[in-house]
This record gives structure tokens, C-alpha cells and sequence, in this order.
């Protein structure tokens, strides 16, 4: 007889769950209890009761904020799925007041850490939360050098197993199921959340993707290529100066476009801005640009193209985000891009990006990806079947990921999986006008995605629009909904701009 897949999945879980019930501590509940909890490759270091408002952290771990978290069991684990793996985790687990679900969080960048202010998030919320450090210490991708087991466990496997373990320890903690399991995580966690999206659909039941490095080496390239761009000569240098001067001729010219006057463009790629308009007349002066720097921000706009097939790479910036530029155009190249090629790619820690050849050199950077870093597979159906959710969010004015990359993902799913009526009944796009990396920027960055994603999942209540609004001094000066791409916010005619009550999501 032939076994679905499905079904394959509920034994394995099933499997799991006996393995932690037997391996369960004498007392229901009891933290201490899970120190002798023995789960295959996992050494659990730590299992300690943390009192309300208990918590303590070493200096420099952002102890501040954590006075009024509830009372929790905090455990502590190693994980060695190889060799030479060696992945560290916490899972936070409520003492008492347990909504039931688990919550697990991504990291930044290359980084190597675990964040408690992630930890302390969920906690307040009644999660059982986790995190890991994808096996590593450090911001830097030097720990890959040498080490192709721990790039296996950064691309992938750490989130998955850190994962499976969690489960089984909450399992063995409340000696009861799990109701719903939640991924969340923004940059590189967006990322991993794609990733578990892809090659782990039974993970999860909701992801949140934000501003995902989905296309890690496309990242990568596009950081070379602005860094190319900028330092070909010292004339082709683009003083941070300038980048208001820019912006602020980007708003002058397509700000109106979209019938609000306020600083923001609900869609950058109505906007055709040329920095040519900006070119000087005569000689440099801050208020405008030499032709040199008017081909530097033309680059940085561009897609990055293979030197001979003319073929595009990985879309370029938008009009809006100036004002971040420094990320990629700054003295240095930008470290987390840098770092593939480095001890990835080349393995060669003193490897120049000025030698990089956008012809040759990017199947080598492919090659040496090999499937372990890239969340780009637009096969989504086995995590649709589950009944899961998935929720990613962009914004539009990101200076470090392009936004155009996560609109290109979001495409290629429709393309695979049978057009947009198919699959918005699983997976939504949220573009954010005018925030920058995982928020910040001039647009409304506040906004709570896990709450519209648990409406979702838990109560079929779809999210046609998510309450998002900005902070300044402290408080709120302006709502806006976010609406699921392609559609956008249209202004009512009537009303203050800054109420959300006066917009309406409506396809341009």
C-alpha cells in the first residue's frame, strides 16, 4: 500500500512526540525535570526557572526592557546534526498562561547570536519561543571557511533542526500538542523563513517573511556591483551629501504621482526619475551632481546585468531609498555581500571586489552557492496543502535588499503554482512604502504581522488590508493600511492624510 506524503509527515511528528513523552521529566511541567531529557544529537546545557520579571543577562546582551516578563522555564541547548555542526539554542517556555502555540525567530545578516528581545517578544504573548545562532559565533561569514558542514547547518539545517528539538521539548514540558507553530523573522530570517517554506513545509503552520535575502548571492552581486560603481575612480565617489539632494528631487518629481503629497511613494516604480536632472551646469557644488556621479546613482537604480548576455542578475534599487545609500555606497563594500565572496565563493579572505567579473565570476558564485543559501524554489504546493499560511512583507525604500526581489519571488510563485486567485488563499506580498530595512524610513514600519498571520491561520480571516502607522517623537503622527501586492492605497479624496480611515486598498 502506498503512503501519502502526508501521512509520512504525521508519523514522523507522531514519532517525535512519543520520543519526547517518554524521555519526559518525572513532573509535568517540571523545568529541572528537562535537563535529563535525551533527544538524539542534543545536549541540553541548561534548564533553569527564571522568575517574573527575573531575568539577567551579561553586559552588552540588551538585558534592559526584560522587568516585566512573566516567570519561565529557559532552556538551553547544543545541537550536532554532523561532525562538525555545533548549534546552540533557547526555547522560553511559560510557566504558566501557555497559549498552546511555538514561536521560532531568525537572525540578521551572517549573524551568529541569539537574541533575547526576540525571546522576551513571544514570551509576553504567550509563546513558547525559540532561537539559535545557525551554528556559529560572529557576524562574519569566516565561519563557513573551511567548514562546509557549518554552511550547511547556517543555509538551512540549524532552523529546521532547532525546529524539531523545540517540539519535542515543549511536548515533553506541557505533555501536550502544539495547537499552531509560527515562524517569524526579517533580512536573513526572512530568508531562513522561505527556506523552511520550501524545504520543510510541515514545520510550520504560519511564516512571516519580512524583507527576505531570498536571493542571497543575487544580494551579494548587486553588492559588488554598486561598490564597482562607486569606487571605479575617485570622481565616481557619491558624497553621503548628496543623497538628500537626490531624495529630495525624487519626491519633487513623483511624490504627487500617486494623489498624496507626503514625502512618500506608495509605488516607486511609477516613478522615472533620471539623476541627469540633478547634472551640474558647471562645476561641483552641493547642489547637484557631476557626470560621474550621475552614472554612480544611475548604477545604483539599475538591475545588475551579466557583462555579455546583457542578462538581468538582481533588480536594483528604488527611487525613495536614498537616504540609506551608505549601506552599498559607502567607503567600504558592503561587509555582509563581501563576506560570500570571501570565505564562500573564492576562499580567499583578501579576495579584492574590484576583481570581480560580472560575466565569468557569477556561475562560479552560483556554483558555490549550490543550493544551500538561495530561498528562490517557487514550488510552494506541499506548505499550501498543510493548510499553512505565509505572510512577506518589503519595503519599498530598502537600502540593503532590493524590494524588487521579493516582488520578483512573489511573480515566479504565481507563474508556478496557477495565477494569483490560487494563491492568495495561502501566501500575500506586502510592499510598505517607504520603509527601509526591516522598518525605519519615512513610511508607517510599525505594524503587527503575527497577529494579522494568527487571524489567518487560526480564524480564516484573510489579511486584505494589515493597520500599520509611524512613529515620530514618540508617538503616532500617521496611519495607513497595507495592502496585499499588487494592490495599493488610494486616498479617499476627502479626510487627513495621515488616517488610515481615509485610504483604501484598490489595484492601480
Amino acid at each position: 500500500m502506498r503512503i501519502a506524503p502526508f501521512q509520512v509527515a504525521c508519523l514522523v511528528l507522531l514519532m517525535i512526540s512519543a520520543a519526547a513523552l517518554h524521555a519526559a521529566p518525572a513532573v509535568p511541567g517540571s523545568c529541572e525535570g528537562l535537563a535529563s531529557l535525551t533527544l538524539a544529537n542534543v545536549t541540553i546545557t541548561k534548564a533553569e526557572v527564571v522568575g517574573a520579571g527575573g531575568l539577567t543577562l551579561p553586559a552588552g546582551r540588551g538585558g534592559a526592557g526584560f522587568s516585566d516578563l512573566p516567570a519561565f522555564c529557559r532552556v538551553a541547548a547544543t545541537l550536532k546534526p554532523s561532525s562538525d555542526s555545533n548549534i546552540k539554542m533557547e526555547l522560553w517556555l511559560p510557566a504558566s498562561g501557555w497559549n498552546g502555540k511555538f514561536e521560532a525567530n531568525g537572525n540578521g545578516g551572517w549573524n551568529g547570536s541569539i537574541n533575547p528581545p526576540a525571546l522576551a517578544a513571544g514570551l509576553r504573548r504567550g509563546y513558547a519561543a525559540s532561537m539559535s545562532d545557525l551554528g556559529h559565533e560572529g557576524a562574519s561569514a569566516s565561519f563557513a571557511f573551511g567548514h562546509p558542514e557549518k554552511l550547511v547547518d547556517y543555509g538551512y539545517r540549524a532552523a529546521h533542526e532547532m525546529t524539531v528539538v523545540s517540539k519535542a521539548i515543549i511536548a515533553a514540558y506541557y505533555m501536550q500538542p502544539i495547537k499552531d507553530s509560527y515562524w517569524t523573522g526579517c533580512s536573513a530570517g526572512g530568508r531562513s523563513a522561505l527556506m523552511e517554506a520550501q524545504r520543510y513545509p510541515a514545520d510550520f503552520n504560519g511564516i512571516i517573511a519580512g524583507s527576505p535575502g531570498l536571493d542571497w548571492t543575487g544580494r551579494a552581486l548587486q553588492s559588488v556591483w554598486v561598490a564597482q560603481a562607486t569606487h571605479k575612480s575617485d570622481a565616481t565617489y557619491l558624497p553621503p551629501g548628496k543623497y538628500a539632494l537626490i531624495h529630495n528631487a525624487v519626491l519633487k518629481a513623483c511624490d504627487a504621482k500617486d494623489g498624496v503629497t507626503d514625502g512618500v511613494l506608495e509605488d516607486p516604480t511609477a516613478c522615472g526619475f533620471d539623476p541627469k536632472e540633478l547634472e551640474c551646469k558647471g562645476e561641483d557644488g552641493p547642489f547637484c551632481l557631476t557626470s560621474p556621479q550621475v552614472e554612480t546613482a544611475r548604477a545604483i537604480y539599475s538591475p545588475v546585468l551579466n557583462s555579455r548576455t546583457k542578462q538581468t542578475i538582481f533588480p536594483g534599487f528604488e527611487r525613495g531609498s536614498e537616504i540609506g545609500w551608505a549601506t552599498m555606497a559607502g567607503p567600504q563594500p558592503f561587509a555582509i555581500g563581501s563576506d560570500l565572496f570571501k570565505f564562500v565563493v573564492f576562499h580567499d579572505p583578501e579576495w579584492d571586489y574590484r576583481t570581480f567579473n560580472f560575466d565569468s565570476d557569477v556561475a562560479r558564485t552560483e556554483k558555490a552557492e549550490n543550493g544551500l543559501l538561495n530561498a528562490t524554489d517557487a514550488n510552494l504546493k506541499p506548505f499550501m496543502d498543510r493548510g499553512g499560511k505565509l505572510i512577506q512583507y518589503h519595503g519599498w525604500a530598502d537600502p540593503q535588499i532590493a524590494p524588487g526581489s521579493s516582488v520578483r519571488y512573489y511573480k515566479k510563485v504565481l507563474d508556478t503554482m496557477g495565477g494569483a486567485a490560487k494563491v492568495e488563499s495561502f501566501y500575500r506580498l506586502f510592499m510598505v512604502p517607504g520603509m527601509a530595512h526591516c522598518g525605519g524610513g519615512d513610511g508607517t514600519s510599525t505594524f503587527d504581522m503575527l497577529a494579522a498571520l494568527e487571524q489567518w491561520k487560526e480564524q480564516g480571516k484573510a489579511p486584505e488590508q494589515i493597520a500599520a502607522s509611524r512613529m515620530r517623537d514618540g508617538k503616532v503622527d500617521r496611519t495607513r493600511p497595507l495592502c496585499p501586492y499588487p494592490q495599493v492605497a488610494k486616498y479617499k479624496g476627502t479626510g487627513s492624510t495621515d488616517d488610515a480611515a481615509n485610504f483604501s486598498c484598490a489595484t492601480p
